[in-house]
């Protein structure tokens, strides 16, 4: 007799995308002030460290996690300027990189031009208004691997705060399903994936 699956296993089991629909909320001038700066600079995603230690952590990271996402991400070049990408954009706003790359394993799993349903884009399924409240009003630069990882992890960290920590909360919310366990779930099982092995 076949075990009963649960939402988490079957997702984690069929590696299809499970976007879902972050919902459009009033935002006051100073939140979209702060967004909108936060996303404004384009600086590319070069690493800079402050000692060797820490540049030799980040290449022993970029090859542990590049090898695993090589059936995902076949080309060598696009692998790594993803995670090169990933990795910046997770610290830049003060993430956990397994969890960033947890989320887009469930919301896109690693797709940079999928649409859900309900219209979110890329890689960390961005719903569009989000370009016009924080961005310049073009939704099509959501498929744009560096503005959509901005885009994503300002998101995110945006949820986490207004969630006062509760990462729980947060990616319900990031999700449209807020208090539900079945996304955050989903995320936890797939960012235990690409924590970094010792």
């Amino acid at each position: 007799m076949l075990p009963t699956l649960g939402a988490t296993e079957l997702l984690l089991l069929t590696g299809k995308a499970w976007a879902g629909a972050q919902v459009e909320e009033p935002l006051i001038d100073s939140v979209r002030t702060a967004l909108s700066s936060a996303i404004a600079n384009h600086a590319p995603p070069v690493p800079e460290f402050s000692d060797t230690e820490s540049r030799l952590q980040y290449l022993r990271w970029l090859g542990s996690t590049s090898d695993r996402l090589k059936t995902r991400k076949p080309d060598f070049t696009t692998r790594k300027e993803f995670l090169q990408t990933v990795w910046y954009e997770a610290r830049r706003a003060g993430l956990e990189v397994s969890l960033v790359l947890g989320l887009i394993q469930v919301e896109s799993n690693f797709r940079k031009f999928v649409v859900s349903s309900a219209g979110a884009r890329g890689y960390m399924q961005v719903m569009p208004f989000w370009a016009r409240v924080i961005g310049n009003g073009d939704a099509s630069t959501l498929f744009h691997l560096q503005t959509n990882l901005r885009f994503g992890c300002v998101i995110l960290r945006h949820y986490i705060e207004r969630e006062n920590g509760d990462l729980f909360m947060a990616l319900g919310r990031y999700n449209g399903s807020r208090g539900k366990p079945a996304y955050p779930q989903a995320v936890f099982a797939a960012q235990s994936q690409w924590q970094m092995r010792p």
